[in-house]
């Protein structure tokens, strides 16, 4: 880490003296030295080496003169990549909207409504502000069972039980 920290206060020195080309290419050289020097058989390269390859692609023209281990083609490909990985990390979903209630509150709120029948949500709601939970009363009906009401009879039942009464 101290040997890429030399080379790169070096290679500022240099282009601040107006030798921009020279010192892009003696980075690119020095950079590939030193991938080469890490492996014994085939260069391995880093993250940090193709982002090294990315950002000077990027900054220097004629780069593929310099490129030596790797082939042009090979760091533009690379560069595809990480573009690809940046807008689809950029462009992913966000968790945005109304955070999930908590089990705790859902179970609360069954807890009261069986406990206590003829309570509506309206109700609860109340006694669960009294309690410093903080919840909607809208949420709370819809964390509510349905209310299921015995089946009622029919006008056409009602008239015959009681027509039937009558006579």
């Amino acid at each position: 880490m101290l040997e890429l920290l030399i080379v790169v206060v070096r290679a500022l020195t240099l282009a601040l003296r107006g030798q921009r080309e020279l010192v892009l290419e003696n980075l690119a050289l020095r950079q590939q030295l030193a991938a080469l020097h890490r492996t014994t058989k085939r260069a391995r390269l880093r993250t940090r080496d193709r982002l090294f390859w990315i950002a000077l692609a990027r900054s220097w023209r004629n780069c593929r003169r310099a490129l030596i281990v790797v082939q042009p083609d090979t760091v533009v490909g690379w560069h595809r990549d990480w573009r690809r990985r940046r807008w689809t990390r950029r462009s992913q979903h966000r968790r945005d909207g109304r955070p999930p209630i908590d089990q705790q509150i859902r179970a609360l709120v069954r807890e009261m409504a069986t406990a206590n029948p003829l309570w509506g949500a309206p109700r609860i709601h109340g006694e669960l502000r009294t309690l410093g939970v903080d919840i909607s009363e809208r949420t709370v009906s819809r964390l509510l069972e349905p209310h299921t009401r015995p089946p009622s009879q029919t006008w056409r039942t009602f008239l015959a039980n009681h027509l039937a009464s009558d006579a």
